[in-house]
């Protein structure tokens, strides 16, 4: 970008004229302002393009990605057609499109014969080389401008200062040019949002070292010319700017790579499955397993104050809180938290290696709850517990010790007490991040050290922060411990942070290493990629030299390892005893409220001649909504009866307007409670709305329509050509709940209602178990302990259609029959899960979690999901048939179970 810029071998165009031409003016404006105004108008400045490069490029490329958005623009407005075709009516633009890029391609390219999508790309690459010369330049000159030499800065300060921060530009540019080499252009422009190409995602060079280079490490020169400038100002400016390229990240390109590169993998078919369904259901009487539990204990969402260890997790924070509040920062007191951190970090490293070393090599943890006739899985669970309390409790204890020795600064700008402050809270953001990183690369199994409490029988991964480190904990894990000492400039703190990292490293070195070569052996990686990537990068003396070095280490870890053993033996030996004593944005269109007068275009418009019609799979088997007093014969004669339709079935809308209605015209479903009025719609649709014709919105909103504008006659109006069209509502147009809805017509893109469909309800049908509950109530104890396996066949049979109803009868999700399994996109988009579970809730009066549905795969084990909890819930059931609940909090309670 900046040599096809700024070389003078390289062609030049119209474009990099303007390029050229708005830097001078920044550079210009930095020259000539008044001091006073620098400051502030190149911060404004810089601000600026910083959201045209997150905002305004994101923007564009998640409409491209999402819609093919800038390729409709781009054929919509003729950018690219000839004009000697007679469609263009630009031909003063297409010329100048044509010079501009041949210019840029003068071989191997014809601007006429190029892909539509290859134009649009290069026209971008200009609006993308604008943005991000501005954004650098702009930068630049904030940072010259605010640039200054602390008073009292000694002359060894300043070399250093300068020394670090071009030593910091020049890693920066080295690191973007290394990713360069291996995207090239196309990548680096985003160029697999517009077209692909036969290749996959490359891990090679800088790409091996951390997790997005050019987002991470490549902005580590923003923090070089924060430390020349010596400006606060810059340091946050540019602090900000990195949060926001992680934003432009998470929220543009992590989506589109998930997608384009690692798509669902196709749903295993009932052909490949018809041996393993026959041998699994030989006998009728074959033992089957017990529902997968899915309810993990990390993170907010997974809160449950129902479950002991997270009402007991929480208690003691509270106590803790309090505790750490209400006592005074006196040397006692302090020397107490203190105590106590390092007294939890005592039990945290050491008292639960010693468990995890024990269970590893005679399974004392899983022993111990068998001798009480307890079962693994018992085990596992309160070991998962003891582990997230101690977890838990470790960290907070190190908090509050933070907490009583932290002085609040009296002037920020002494010294270094800002900068300590700025260090060490990114510090602590690493820490986070890294953590959250490890949790969602291992999953809650590995999180707790599932393998020591079960026989793995799969193979290592190293995929998110381990596909660069072996041992994230080694260093950054503990890097909030270094924040905090920073941040509270106390000895104490210091040494606590010291302890909890050298803790840490016992901890991988004796407890999990040990345990990670008995299981994997050979299948654990000696070198991370970070690691390789160093040692290929060193010159050959250095490398002769790391040879040397690794042969020592190498022997020192062998003496090392010998005498831990030894000792560890000797130490069992004799305590063995002891220690077996002892966790929709809005829709782009219609969302927006037109709060206006009815537009004059509405003139000559007759909503007569409007007409809406639907049709859908009808609902079964729900229970008449009478109370006794009601019925068929005391309700008002009406020749159409509401319709009431199945959950989640696709609905037709069949509609019929004039000839000259507007192309715009579009047709949305609302639920009949939700607007007051039948002239205006008054709520957004939030993307339940299909156009009556097709190619006039941006977006993909044509996915619906089956016919458009097909002549009809009615003699009734003769004197009106009239028009009908067709058009379907499934998946995310529908409403996935229950109640009574309806269809409006509205005109010209806007919010004035033509036409409204007769109302209609959805609703989803009781399961009918009367002869499961009279065989309860006759025989309860042999249903609950045998379970009945043709009640779960009528359980998986009434519960099939509804599944498929609810992923959208899609072949690569939705199973054809009950032992099928559901496509992969259930597992990583939980709407489906959400869908399945509340139709589950009133359907059979069960209330699961999403997470049950991925968990289980199929509807079989669903089916016998739902048996299992029907038995478990029997008795009070029976209870409930009996006596009926007496209070309004009794109902809901019910009702909710």
């Amino acid at each position: 970008m900046v040599s096809q810029l700024l070389d003078p071998r390289e062609p030049k165009n119209l474009s990099d004229v303007i390029v050229l031409a708005i830097l001078a003016l920044h550079i210009f404006a930095a020259c000539y302002l008044p001091w006073n105004l620098k400051r502030p108008v190149f911060a404004a400045i810089f601000l600026f393009w910083r959201a045209s490069y997150n905002v305004g490029i994101g923007y564009l490329l998640t409409v491209q990605s999402k819609y093919k958005l800038l390729v409709t623009w781009a054929k919509r407005w003729q950018l690219f057609e000839n004009p000697a075709n007679g469609k263009n009516t630009r031909p003063w633009l297409y010329k100048l499109l044509k010079v501009e890029l041949e210019t840029k391609i003068p071989k191997d390219y014809n601007f006429d014969n190029a892909p539509l999508e290859y134009n649009t790309w290069l026209l971008f690459r200009r609006v993308v080389d604008l943005i991000l010369m501005c954004d650098f330049v702009s930068y630049c000159l904030f940072a010259i401008v605010c640039g200054h030499r602390p008073e009292g800065e000694a002359v060894i300060t300043t070399i250093s200062r300068w020394a670090a921060g071009i030593a910091l530009v020049g890693f920066n540019l080295w690191v973007k040019l290394d990713a360069h080499r291996v995207v090239k252009d196309y990548a680096w422009y985003w160029g697999d949002f517009f077209y692909l190409i036969d290749q996959e995602l490359t891990f090679d060079g800088v790409f091996e070292m951390a997790p997005h280079p050019m987002y991470s490490i490549g902005y580590a020169g923003y923090y070089g010319i924060s430390m020349m400038a010596a400006s606060y100002d810059v340091l946050f400016i540019s602090i900000l700017a990195h949060a926001a390229q992680f934003a432009f990240l998470a929220i543009v390109e992590n989506p589109h790579i998930e997608k384009t590169y690692n798509p669902p993998p196709p749903r295993i078919r009932a052909e490949s499955m018809k041996s393993e369904i026959s041998s699994n259901h030989e006998s009728s009487d074959a033992p089957r397993e017990a529902p997968v539990p899915v309810h993990n204990l990390l993170g907010f969402k997974n809160l449950d104050l129902f479950r002991t260890i997270d009402y007991s997790v929480l208690l003691l924070l509270g106590y803790l809180i309090a505790f750490t509040i209400v006592t005074p920062s006196t040397p006692v007191w302090q020397a107490i938290f203190v105590a106590h951190a390092l007294l939890w970090r005592l039990w945290y490293s050491i008292g639960m290696g010693v468990i995890l070393t024990l269970q590893s090599e005679e399974k004392m943890f899983t022993r111990h709850f068998v001798k009480f006739g307890e079962s693994a899985e018992e085990a596992w669970r309160q070991w998962k517990g003891m582990y997230h309390l101690s977890n838990t409790l470790c960290h907070a204890s190190f908090v509050a010790a933070c907490w009583k020795m932290y002085d609040m600064p009296e002037d920020w700008g002494y010294g270094w007490v800002l900068l300590k402050h700025v260090f060490g809270i990114s510090l602590i953001a690493l820490q986070v991040w890294t953590a959250t990183s490890i949790y969602e690369s291992l999953g809650e199994f590995g999180w707790f050290y599932g393998d020591f409490f079960f026989d793995s029988t799969g193979k290592l991964t190293y995929t998110s922060i381990y596909r660069f480190l072996n041992n994230p904990e080694r260093v950054i894990g503990t890097a909030g411990l270094w924040g905090a000492a920073l941040i509270t400039w106390s000895r104490s703190i210091f040494a606590l942070a010291l302890i909890g990292h050298l803790f840490t490293l016992g901890f991988i070195s004796i407890v999990e290493k040990p345990h990670m070569q008995k299981i994997y052996g050979r299948n654990v990686r000696e070198e991370a990629g970070l690691t390789k990537f160093i040692k290929r990068s060193l010159p050959e003396p250095v490398k002769e030299w790391q040879k040397g070095v690794d042969k020592v280490i190498d022997d020192s870890r062998h003496f090392v390892d010998d005498f831990v053993q030894t000792a560890r033996s000797k130490l069992a030996s004799g305590s063995s005893s002891i220690v077996r004593d002892t966790t929709a944005l809005f829709n782009k269109y219609p969302t927006r409220l037109t709060l206006s007068r009815i537009s004059p275009d509405l003139a000559g418009y007759d909503p007569k001649h409007y007409e809406l019609s639907l049709e859908g799979t009808l609902a079964t088997g729900c229970n008449e909504k009478a109370t006794g007093k009601e019925g068929d014969s005391a309700r008002v004669p009406k020749a159409v009866k509401t319709l009431v339709l199945e959950y989640g079935a696709p609905i037709r809308v069949k509609w019929r307007a004039p000839a000259n209605h507007s192309k715009k015209d579009w047709i949305g479903l609302y639920m009949v409670t939700d607007n007051r009025s039948r002239d205006i719609t008054e709520v957004p649709s939030l993307g339940r709305w299909v156009p009556t014709c097709p190619g006039q919105y941006d977006t993909t909103t044509d996915q619906g329509i089956i016919s458009s504008d097909k002549p009809l006659s009615i003699p009734k109006y003769t004197d009106v050509g009239l028009v009908e069209g067709e058009m379907v509502f499934e998946g995310d147009k529908l409403w996935w709940t229950q109640g009574v809805f309806e269809f409006r017509y509205h005109h010209s893109g806007g919010h004035h209602v033509m036409s409204i469909s007769d109302p209609f309800e959805v609703q989803i049908p009781k399961f009918d178990d009367e002869e499961d509950d009279d065989s309860e109530a006759s025989s309860a104890s042999s249903t609950v302990a045998s379970g009945s396996v043709q009640g779960d066949a009528a359980v998986a049979a009434a519960l099939l259609p509804i599944v498929r109803n609810c992923l959208d009868c899609d072949p690569d999700i939705a199973p054809n029959t009950v032992d099928e399994p559901f496509g992969s996109h259930v597992e990583r988009d939980s709407k489906y899960a959400r869908r399945v579970v509340y139709a589950i809730r009133h359907m059979f009066g069960i209330e699961f979690a999403p997470g049950v549905v991925p968990a289980d795969g199929n509807v079989r084990k669903l089916a016998w999901r739902i048996c299992n909890a029907k038995q478990v819930l029997a008795p009070y059931s029976m209870s409930r048939q009996a006596k009926g609940p007496t209070t309004p909090v009794a109902e809901k309670f019910s009702e909710k179970f």
